[in-house]
């Protein structure tokens, strides 16, 4: 039989009211050779049932539940395409998605990773706000991430496209990245090859309470989210050093971090108009207008008051 040239690699938890549209909205593409692989991740939902009914034309695996990362894993590992697109099963794409990006691997064959937009949704559905991320990066962007301790304006999973070349030769994403696996890809594949993206929304990211980021900020929220970008940073420099590559990520150059830290110790005047500068000068956003008010908007969302006086010693 032919190889498949795309390799569509699902990834589901309790997602049984989402995981058919997002099947779906696979199996309508016009793209020819595709493999369509589901792991679920052993969902206590109705799941099950659901991913049944997609009996020969769709390849489910069902394990115990491990984490994004494993399920990840488990997907790649049964699967053949040269290209791997993944898909988180709350999310789905919009029609010609795979010819688009099977068409930007053969434009760039220097790239490891290939991305577009997501047109955020609610949960019905409904569009919300613009296409994320608003700016867009291509070429070479390890020197970037090298200066924003890998920070960019990141795609999200169900955005991701990447070689199997470049999969090989990063290994399995680290079983730690229980969620938020995109972070592995986003932060690793930069460094192993060209990225490319394309500006059309060509996927949609619905919005949930289950989703990783959150339109509140409490000082738990930002406790996660240190923690996490963190170990993002010591992960990606592990990698680095054992792939011998010469660069090496600086958490003291990840703007976001600083600002989350600003928020739960409190910040005085001086602080804000320091944090305010640096910020203008942030690596991670490479648009200068947007760099300039996301500056002037978190050092303005900051005060002396400490959100959570009792910041623990590993967030710091």
């Amino acid at each position: 039989m032919q190889r498949p040239a795309l390799s569509v690699l699902i990834n589901n938890y309790n997602y049984a009211r989402f995981v058919g549209r997002a099947i779906d909205s696979v199996l309508s593409q016009d793209a020819r050779n595709v493999e369509i692989i589901v792991v679920d991740d052993g969902s206590t939902d109705q799941s099950r049932s659901v991913l049944e009914a997609y009996d020969g034309r769709v390849k489910v695996i069902f394990q115990e539940n491990a984490g994004q990362a494993a399920a990840i894993n488990t997907a790649v590992g049964s699967s053949k395409g040269e290209i791997l697109c993944f898909l988180d099963a709350d999310d789905w794409w919009a029609p010609g998605k795979l010819s688009a990006t099977s068409a930007a691997f053969r434009a760039n064959p220097q790239a490891s990773l290939v991305y577009h937009r997501l047109q955020p949704t609610l949960v019905d559905g409904t569009p919300t706000s613009k296409p994320i991320p608003r700016s867009l990066c291509s070429g070479a962007l390890s020197p970037l991430l090298t200066r924003s301790a890998g920070w960019w304006p990141f795609p999200m999973t169900s955005a991701v496209a990447v070689r199997r070349s470049a999969w090989d030769a990063a290994g399995r994403i680290p079983e730690q990245f229980r969620i938020s696996a995109d972070a592995w890809l986003v932060g690793i594949y930069p460094f192993l090859g060209d990225v490319i993206a394309m500006p059309d929304p060509l996927g949609f990211y619905r919005i949930h309470n289950n989703n990783w980021y959150r339109p509140t900020e409490d000082a738990a929220t930002l406790r996660r989210r240190m923690t996490h970008w963190q170990h993002t940073v010591e992960a990606t420099n592990q990698f680095l050093s054992a792939h011998e590559l010469p660069a090496r990520l600086r958490l003291t150059d990840h703007y976001p971090y600083r600002i989350a830290s600003a928020k739960l110790q409190g910040a005085n005047a001086r602080s804000r108009l320091k944090l305010a500068v640096e910020g203008l000068f942030f690596a991670g956003e490479p648009n200068l207008l947007r760099r300039t008010r996301d500056s002037l908007r978190a050092a303005r969302g900051l005060t002396g008051l400490a959100l959570d006086a009792s910041l623990s010693e590993a967030s710091k």
